[in-house]
């Protein structure tokens, strides 16, 4: 299960009524903060979210919009007691835009880890995270290096507890294998495949960031349950102007969703002189009828299917 909260929809400028563009996601108790831009912890507050125990900070790009919240909450986390090391990651250049973030931090109470590459599986880097989460950086296109992001939760095939007891292996060591790892039993090594039915579905989430329209998107979001695709112009006639800033229109963020087979599009990151963004929705529903205008506080529960 996986719980998604748009902080905020807003590009370049935060608003009164719309913060910064950012995503909390929660699983099993652990988190991931994308993006944090000026009044990240503002707009956490008024949608009764903690950051605190955030263990990711996933950043697209490094423009002000999307990385100045960094210190304050950096700051805040250390006040209120924190003590685990937290992980930056980024595109390209990540310590040389990071350096003069941190230093206006000052002291802080905890390790802040910079990492440009994630390792496979979570749990391999924070303790705790299923054995089934991932986080998968990819290429967009903006005027600066960029990447979006991809969370998957992976789902193993049912226990077989019959075949477990075919193969005399111990009931203490089933846990291993329901796991997804190997066991060493008599000198064999024992699969879960041997033991398991096929992987069931998982979940699958995708945030772009700031971004024009690429195939990257669509390889990255193919059937994803959610995907958070930035849309700073409303109308139809500014595609190039789009194309030509790093950016989406409605109608092209519609378009990588249905490229790409995705559950839900939730539209994000408008322009300020964009004043109800609901205004331009029939723009990308034409293409993709259950495009949803995202709007600060929004959020949703992910579940597998049975």
């Amino acid at each position: 299960m996986i719980d998604i909260i748009l902080l905020g929809t807003s590009a370049l400028l935060p608003l009164p009524e719309r913060a910064l563009t950012s995503v909390a996601l929660f699983c099993e108790g652990h988190s991931i903060l994308f993006d944090c831009g000026e009044g990240t912890q503002t707009a956490a507050r008024k949608c009764g979210v903690s950051l605190m125990k955030t263990d990711i900070i996933a950043l697209t790009h490094y423009h002000g919009d999307h990385i100045l919240g960094i210190p304050g909450l950096l700051q805040t986390m250390s006040c209120m007691g924190r003590t685990e090391k937290i992980y930056i990651t980024g595109p390209e250049g990540l310590a040389k835009f990071m350096a003069p973030i941190l230093t206006l931090t000052d002291f802080i109470s905890f390790d802040v880890v910079l990492l440009e590459k994630l390792p496979e599986k979570l749990r391999d880097l924070i303790r705790g995270w299923p054995h089934g989460a991932s986080l998968n950086a990819f290429p967009t296109v903006h005027r600066v290096p960029s990447q979006g992001y991809c969370f998957n939760l992976s789902r193993l095939g049912k226990f077989l507890p019959d075949k477990a007891q075919e193969l005399n292996i111990p009931v203490n060591q089933w846990h291993i294998l329901q796991h997804g790892e190997n066991i060493l039993l008599n000198e064999r090594v024992i699969t879960p495949s041997e033991v398991m039915q096929a992987p069931r579905k998982g979940l699958k989430f995708v945030f772009t960031g700031d971004t024009c329209e690429c195939e990257e998107i669509i390889n990255a979001s193919r059937n994803a349950d959610l995907l958070i695709c930035e849309a700073t112009y409303g109308e139809d006639f500014q595609a190039e102007q789009a194309r030509e800033y790093g950016h989406m229109n409605f109608s092209q963020a519609a378009g990588i969703a249905k490229s790409a087979g995705v559950k839900r599009l939730w539209l994000s990151h408008y322009s300020q002189v964009i004043g109800s963004p609901l205004k331009y929705l029939p723009n990308a529903q034409k293409i993709y009828p259950e495009a949803i205008c995202g709007h600060d506080g929004m959020r949703v529960t992910l579940d597998f299917e049975e």
